[in-house]
C-alpha cells in the first residue's frame, strides 16, 4: 500500500490540527478563580454594600466619601474586591441608576431605600 503525498500531507494535517486544538483547550480558564469579583453574584453582593453604607449614613455623601466608606466597612473583602476603586463604584451607581431612572443621586437612592 503506497499512499500518495497529498493523502500524507492530510494526515499529519489532520493529527497536528487536533494536538492544537487540544493544546489550546488546556490553557483556557476551566474553572472560577477565587478572587474573581466579575460574577453576577459578586457584583449585586457589592451593591448591597454599597446600599447599606448608603442608608447608614443617610445618603448624605458624595462618591469619595461612599468610597471611604464602603472600602472601610467591615463586611468589605479587600482580597475578594482588591479591584473595586472609584470607576467600579461609579459604573456600580450609573447601573443602579439605570434600573431605577427615578434615582438621579445617591440623596435619592436614599430616599428610595426608604
Amino acid at each position: 500500500m503506497k499512499l500518495e503525498t497529498s493523502t500524507l500531507m492530510m494526515i499529519f494535517f489532520i493529527i497536528l490540527l487536533v494536538i492544537s486544538i487540544w493544546k489550546i483547550y488546556a490553557f483556557l480558564p476551566n474553572r472560577q478563580l477565587a478572587d474573581d469579583d466579575t460574577t453576577k453574584e459578586s457584583q449585586e453582593e457589592l451593591m448591597r454594600l454599597i446600599l447599606n453604607v448608603i442608608k447608614r449614613c443617610e445618603g448624605n455623601l458624595s462618591t469619595n466619601e461612599l468610597f471611604k466608606k464602603v472600602t472601610d466597612d467591615e463586611s468589605f473583602d479587600a482580597k475578594h474586591y482588591w479591584r473595586f476603586n472609584h470607576n467600579r463604584l461609579n459604573q456600580l451607581l450609573n447601573k443602579y441608576y439605570a434600573q431605577n431612572p427615578h434615582a438621579k443621586s445617591i440623596k435619592d437612592i436614599y430616599l428610595s431605600l426608604h
